[in-house]
């Protein structure tokens, strides 16, 4: 198992083993400081000490790296209410999100039904959470793990060829 290869002693080098592991329906998670601890056996969850932006540009590379994988990036629905005021720096964040993820399909979802969603994918897969050093509230970067070659139109095509 990657996470007790000796090889792989920081975050990077466990993202970078562990992305050659995963497949379809794992996630990875870029997730801000005070994102919970999650209990379920299937989570990994390493504390980065580093910019949250930087995290999410060393997942996306890693990602894109992978024939074998595409990402289905997820952002918090509530991220783009955070009223500056409230939270002084969101808008920041929210410009180099959105300049970082700019040409890729982003879904705004809801916080609790991602947190839902990520729950049920660890009961049978596994699930990385990197916590960086971000201290906003609806920052966390979803990345449901989809097949690089394989999508949900051929998938289809081979079901009606089935039945």
């Amino acid at each position: 198992m990657c996470a007790t290869n000796a090889s792989c002693t920081d975050w990077n080098d466990q993202l970078r083993c562990l992305i050659k592991a995963f497949g379809h329906r794992n996630w990875v998670l870029v997730a801000d400081s005070a994102y919970p601890m999650l209990a379920s056996p299937g989570v990994i969850t390493l504390v980065t000490d580093t910019d949250h932006i930087e995290v999410v540009r060393q997942v996306l590379d890693a990602i894109e790296a992978s024939p074998h994988l595409r990402p289905i990036i997820h952002l918090d629905a509530e991220l783009m209410h955070v009223a500056e005021d409230e939270a002084p720096g969101i808008t920041t964040v929210r410009q180099q999100l959105n300049q970082l993820l700019n040409g890729k399909e982003v879904r705004r979802v809801l916080h609790e039904e991602l947190i839902h969603r990520v729950d049920e994918a660890a009961r049978l897969f596994q699930v990385l959470v990197l916590k960086t050093t971000l201290t906003l509230p609806y920052t966390t970067v979803f990345f449901e793990l989809d097949c690089g070659y394989w999508d949900a139109d051929r998938e289809h095509a081979l079901r009606e060829r089935i039945m």
